[in-house]
Formats: structure tokens, sequence, C-alpha cells
């Protein structure tokens, strides 16, 4: 360098040094804020804009790390607008573009601070500032609610509506994601009504549109929660909320019972009314699908009658009109179950929505008498079967259903009975009369001329049975109480025929042998019998008055004599 040059930067070295030029390795006076971002979170929905109101926590040091304030020690967090000059101009342009979450150091020059003024008493002149914030909170007066689906039901028949009545689930965060409130915490649903004032404006907004079983997040701006207030000190004054709620279910005061028929019979000739006794099966669910009740996990129908109070008023409704067989769902408003004070015993809750899927076994009316349809009548049909009649049938019995129950074919021969001698149910009876030999009917038995309310071994209590019967053969039978009747008169010197030996008694042999001479000669007719013996033995059995095993002519008598009647006579 030349003399002259030197001189020249000597002279220009202590200038600087008088005007107070930085040292060498300083940097000088800060002209802007300096942002150190060393936390942004993962997901950033939105970003802090100039106008937006934020909520935020910090703390404010001076560069040796003393505090000067921080809004952790007074317990609040501090809520303005960025951006319009409501704050020191360093930090409106350090909060610009944060995250909700986000951590940001701040560095604030003096001259974006406080300046060369400061704050008596707590921030001196010409102070750098240091602030690490972290942002808790963003909105803005034109937002609107934010409405995430985050999972639907594939079946949605209805929506909720304003003045509809909701039971859900929800988790209450602020936006930054601290915990607020949950009804699951609590072990029961919110339960409200919607668009009466009720609930917070975003809520009541949030839940319109929602299927039951929907899942949905709510974020809810200030404006349309708890405003400037807050909520006690859970809800800060001007925060956002961020609802994660699952819809239970909903009604409305004004519904009634609703039906979905899911399968009715083809043939269906006769629907159940008010006074019929019903058997069903049922599966009782909440709207979630939850069970409370099912009869099949019983084993066993629900039986009773509808239309008259025994059970819950919609249920009663509910099955008016089924056919037999037929499957239906049956959904029920509280107010027609178990209204506000739900069901502990069945685990169903205060003014829950009621679910049945229903399948109808069977019912009857009490006035019901035996149905009777001919499959087939032979032609030339003159003799008919009458009480009394010993008849052999086949038959088929089951359950309306169609359960089997039992079967004449699983033995060997068919079934044998004397008609109107109670030995069978009073239904079969009844269907088994004026029949035809050859002739096959189906019969439709009610309990109370079956099995009655309790039911017999392998069928069950109050069933309607179904008998598919065909008569094979039948015998003339004779008067209740008799064991045999003459065609005509009978002999008048009775005893004398009947004693073949003429030894003045007549035992066991010599009375079977008469009387079956007089059945093979068509004088009499035993009563028909699978066990001719066994009847000819109790007739010998009734005449042995002492027992002494014969008969005398003081024990002989007619039956006609001991009853005082002349129409039939017996021995």
């Amino acid at each position: 360098v030349a003399p002259g040059s030197r001189c020249l930067l000597l002279l220009l070295l202590l200038l600087l040094g008088v005007l107070g030029a930085p040292a060498l390795g300083d940097p000088g006076p800060l002209e802007d804020v300096v942002i150190d971002r060393y936390y942004i979170p993962k997901i950033c929905l939105r970003e802090a804009q100039m106008g937006d109101f934020i909520r935020y926590h910090y703390n404010g040091t001076f560069k040796d790390g003393k505090k000067f304030d921080s809004s952790y020690d007074r317990g609040a967090t501090v809520a303005g607008v960025v951006g319009v000059g409501r704050l020191i101009t360093g930090m409106d342009r350090g909060l610009q573009g944060m995250c909700v979450n986000e951590r940001r150091h701040l560095i604030v020059p003096p001259h974006l601070g406080y300046g060369s003024i400061g704050v008596a008493g707590l921030i001196p002149p010409d102070a750098t500032l240091y602030f690490d914030v972290v942002m808790l909170d963003i909105w803005n007066k034109n937002d609107k609610l934010q409405i995430t689906t985050l999972s639907k039901p594939e079946r949605c028949n209805r929506t909720v509506e304003n003045s509809d009545f909701v039971r859900y689930h929800y988790n209450g965060t602020l936006l930054d994601g601290t915990p607020f409130d949950s009804s699951y915490s609590k072990g029961s649903t919110y339960d409200t009504y919607v668009g009466t004032g009720w609930l917070i404006k975003g809520m009541d907004q949030g839940l319109l549109g929602m299927c039951a079983g929907e899942k949905r997040s709510i974020i809810i701006p200030p404006f349309l929660a708890y405003g400037e207030k807050g909520y006690g000190t859970v809800i800060p004054p001007q925060a956002s909320l961020v609802f994660s709620v699952l819809l239970v279910d909903f009604h409305n005061p004004k519904d009634g019972v609703f039906l979905e028929h899911l399968e009715v019979p083809e043939s269906c000739k006769r629907r159940a009314v008010t006074g019929d006794f019903v058997r069903y099966h049922y599966n009782g669910t909440l709207m979630d699908g939850t069970l409370f009740d099912s009869s099949y996990s019983r084993n066993q129908t629900y039986n009773t009658y509808i239309g008259k109070g025994y059970i819950i008023p919609g249920m009663d409704q509910g099955l008016q009109g089924v056919c037999v067989g037929e499957q239906r769902r049956v959904v029920i408003p509280p107010h027609l179950a178990y209204g506000e004070n739900g069901a502990g015993k069945h685990k169903i809750p205060g003014s829950a929505v009621l679910i049945f899927d229903v399948h109808v076994i069977d019912f009857h009316n009490p006035a019901d008498p035996v149905e009777i349809e001919t499959v087939f009548r032979p032609e030339g049909c003159n003799v008919t079967t009458r009480n009394r009649d010993f008849v052999r049938y086949h038959y088929n019995c089951s359950l309306l259903d169609g359960t089997r129950l039992f079967s004449s074919h699983d033995y060997e021969k068919p079934q044998e009975v004397t008609l109107g001698a109670n030995k069978v149910i009073e239904g079969l009876n009844s269907g088994l009369l004026d029949m035809c030999a050859g002739e096959r009917r189906v019969l439709i038995v009610p309990p109370h001329l079956g099995h009655g309310e309790s039911g017999a071994r392998g069928v069950p209590g109050s069933a309607v049975l179904r008998f598919e019967v065909e008569l094979i053969s039948m015998e003339e039978g004779v008067p209740e109480g008799y064991l045999f009747i003459w065609h005509g008169e009978p002999p008048a010197n009775l005893y004398e025929q009947m004693d073949l030996d003429k030894d003045g008694g007549i035992p066991a042999d010599e009375f079977s042998t008469f009387i079956k001479t007089q059945v093979a000669e068509g004088k009499g007719r035993l009563m028909p019998s699978s066990d001719p013996e066994k009847v000819i033995a109790d007739m010998f059995q009734n005449q042995d008055r002492n027992q002494d095993g014969k008969i005398t002519p003081d024990e002989l008598k007619l039956k006609s004599d001991e009853d005082q009647e002349k129409i039939h006579e017996e021995l």
C-alpha cells in the first residue's frame, strides 16, 4: 500500500472509532426479529395470519436470562389479535405464521420492543427482549364450524334435526389437544335436545345431519362456544374447542314406532290383533348395536298377549299385524319404551331408542277353535268317525315354524285311540271327528285345545301345533262306560247260556269263550281296542264282584240294570 493510502486508511479507522462503529466480531444492533422455530408440529392445519385471534403462552427474559414477564406465572394465556398493532411490533411479527403447538424463540431488538423509553420498573430503555412462545389457538371472526366425518354407518335412514333428542359420547379438547371434558370418563352419554338452546351454538350446529353410530370431529371457534368468558377453570376465554363425537342414538318426542318388514311369508292367512297371544323370539339392541337382551340366549320364546299392556307400549304396537313366521324390526322411541329412567336390569340407559329384531313363531286367540283343512277326502264317504269310535291314524306333528315334534311314522304301526276317551289332546280329538277312512287333513290346534301354557315333553308352553293326519281305519265304538253292547235284546236266560258246564259258576275262561262267541256270531260287539283280551278281562273283573275267580247268578248284572238305561245293554 502506498504511503498516502496508509494515512487515509488510518484516518478512516480512527473516525469509525469515534463514531462508535462496532468492534470486529460484533454483529451490531438487530434490524428485525430473530425467529428460531425450534419445534414445529408434524401436522399444521393453519398458520397465524394478520388479523387472526390467537392464544399463546410465553416467558419473557433479558439477554442475561433474567425473567421480566411470564403468562405461566399469571396462570392465564394471552389472547389477542396478531398483526394489527395491539402488540409490540417484534411480537406481532414473530407470531405470524405460527402453527398451533409450535414453539419459537424470538429475539426482539429495542426499536421493535419498548425502544429507548422502556417500561418503568420492568424493562429498561433500549433493552433487547427474548421470548419463548408456544401457540395454543388460532381463529378468525370469519371462521365457520369445521366438521370432519370420521366414520359413518352404511345404513342411515335418518339424520339429526332440530328438536331431536340426542344421546352421544364425546371427548372435548382445546385446539392444542388439552382435554377439558369427556362423557366416557363419566360412564354415561350426554343426553339433550338439539337446536333448543341447551347446547353451545357450535355443538347445536355440529350435531345436525348426523346418523346414529356416526363419528365426527367438530372444531368450534370461541364465538360459537364460550367466547370471552370461557367456562370455569377448564376452558380459557377465547378458546376454540375440539369435540370428537359418537352419536349413540336420537329420536324426536313426536316419533311413533318405526317398522321394517325384514321377511314376510308369502302365505299369510291371518295377522295378529289386540287380544292375540303371541310367541316370538327377539334380539334387543340399542341404536349403536349394543345387545341388551335376547330370547335366543335363553332358548325360550317370549310369550305374551298384545295390545293389553303386558309389554312396553312400543312393542304392543309393533306386533300388531304380524304373520306367523314373519321377521320384523321394531324401532321404539324411549317414550314408548322405558323412558328417561331406562331399565337397569336389562342394561337399557335412560332415554334410549330400542331396536327389536323379532321372529314370530306363532300366535292364537283364546277363542280360537281347531282349524281344519281337508287335503283329501275319498269319494263315496258315507261312514265317518264319531266319539267312542276306535281309530287308527298316522300323523306328523310340528310347530308352526316347521319345527318337527313327533310322528307316528317313527313307529312300526299307526297310532290307535278311542275318540272321546280323553286319550289325546282335545284339539286332535276334534280334528279326527267326521273323517272317512283314507281321508287326510291338516289341523291347527291352539294351545288351550293342546298342551296349554305348561306344554308337554318336547312341546313348548302355549305352542300352537300343526298336525298332518291320515285316517287309516275305524271301528264303531260303544257308549261311554260300556265294554260290550248287544246288537239286539240279550238272552232271557243269559246266566244259563253262559254257564257252559252247568256247574253253577262261571270262571274266566267260560266267560271269555261265551263273549267271543257272541262277537263272532254278530250278536254283540266289544269296545274297540288293540287288546280285546284285556277288555274281556276287565268285563269279568267287573262282574266277579267278590273277586273269587267266578261269577255267580247273584253277581251277574246287566249294565242297563245298574244305570237304568235300556238303549244299550251290556254285561
